[in-house]
């Protein structure tokens, strides 16, 4: 699914001085996403905006965009009341006022989806060099250096994420394109030098309280493990070691039951990494728009996806989304006028879904 905002479910991690040595969390919390909304309600900027209402729904887990790339910054995705600085590092987005004020805020978690800037999300398809893999690596190690050095004393928790990745590998959202071996390669390889740079980064502070870990979200779980398709799960996740999997669970919020079997097929095929163990799966998005369900069936299968997540023993799941960013009229006024992808309506109602949260 096309996306613009990101807030997601999330669950919380004890803070420990050694990350590695850390023992995976108990339970799942729940998170919301809050990326790419298309209405606001305040004169706040939009950024913290929405975390202020997220925090008053009671959410310790916040997912939001932390990227410069060409496709959809940060900059164009948190427009109300804003105006963002002109920055060229993921560690200037980082430092700005609007980001150093939500970072402040009392999240134990904060999932960024972060892409190296001035490139497309998925631009390694075409041609993945040295130059660009030593660059990828510098980003990432930069960017964790720079949250640990301004949060070691937090004892908060950042996970950084790419978005749906099986979109990326096809270079579209058809699910039947076979992706090219040479984009699979390349994934790897991209994965594999954000990983080290996340490493190298949070080397340097491995006694500090906050901790920095690296996700790659994966997406069409579904067909790859019932025809065998080509995916991200089965073709790039065995072969590069990465601290966490995020499933975007889409293609199975109809069927708690398949929801529970994508995510011990993801588990099957990601390398096992401390402190996660085999609990290193999280749900990067999950929900039911209202133009599909009523509230209250939205509520009630979102209930039931969000159980089988703590049965399966996710460290996160993440609600999509506070705002909706999916319009089905232009340009979209009244709650009709969306897809439904909310905890708050346009018109200021609460989806029952709220009722999690609190």
């Amino acid at each position: 699914m096309q996306k613009s905002v990101l807030i997601g479910l999330i669950i919380s991690l004890p803070a420990l001085a050694q990350a590695q040595a850390t023992s995976p969390p108990p339970q799942t919390q729940l998170g919301v996403a809050h990326i790419g909304g298309l209405y606001s309600f305040s004169e706040s900027d939009y950024l913290n905006e929405g975390a202020a209402e997220a925090q008053a729904l009671g959410a310790k887990c916040l997912k939001v965009s932390l990227s410069l790339d060409t496709d959809n910054p940060s900059t164009k995705l948190y427009p109300f009341h804003s105006q963002w600085p002109t920055v060229t590092s993921l560690e200037a987005l980082a430092d700005t006022p609007y980001c150093r004020a939500l970072f402040a805020r009392n999240f134990e978690t904060f999932i960024l989806t972060s892409f190296r800037p001035g490139r497309s999300a998925s631009y390694w398809r075409e041609g993945f060099s040295a130059e660009d893999e030593q660059a990828e690596q510098e980003c990432f190690e930069n960017l964790t250096r720079y949250l640990l050095k301004s949060y070691g004393k937090s004892r908060k928790t950042f996970v950084i994420q790419n978005w749906e990745g099986d979109w990326a590998l096809r270079g579209g959202f058809d699910p039947s394109i076979k992706p090219t071996s040479k984009a699979t390669a390349a994934m790897i390889r991209w994965l594999a030098a954000r990983q080290r740079g996340v490493a190298l980064g949070r080397a340097e502070f491995a006694s500090g309280g906050a901790r920095v870990f690296h996700a790659c979200e994966v997406n069409l779980v579904r067909q790859a493990q019932t025809k065998g398709e080509p995916s991200v799960t089965v073709d790039v996740l065995p072969q590069v070691e990465v601290d966490l999997a995020s499933y975007s669970a889409w293609d199975t919020k109809d069927s708690p039951a398949q929801f529970a079997e994508a995510l011990a097929f993801v588990a099957k095929h990601k390398r096992p990494t401390a402190p996660f163990g085999q609990n290193g799966v999280y749900v990067g998005e999950f929900g039911l728009p209202e133009s599909e369900a009523s509230p209250q069936l939205v509520l009630e299968r979102t209930t039931a996806l969000l159980a089988e997540a703590r049965r399966f023993g996710c460290p996160y799941a993440v609600y999509w989304q506070l705002y909706c960013n999916e319009p089905t009229a232009k340009p979209p006024k009244a709650n009709a006028d969306f897809k439904g992808f909310w905890l708050i309506r346009p018109d200021g109602t609460r989806s029952p879904v709220c009722e999690l949260f609190r």
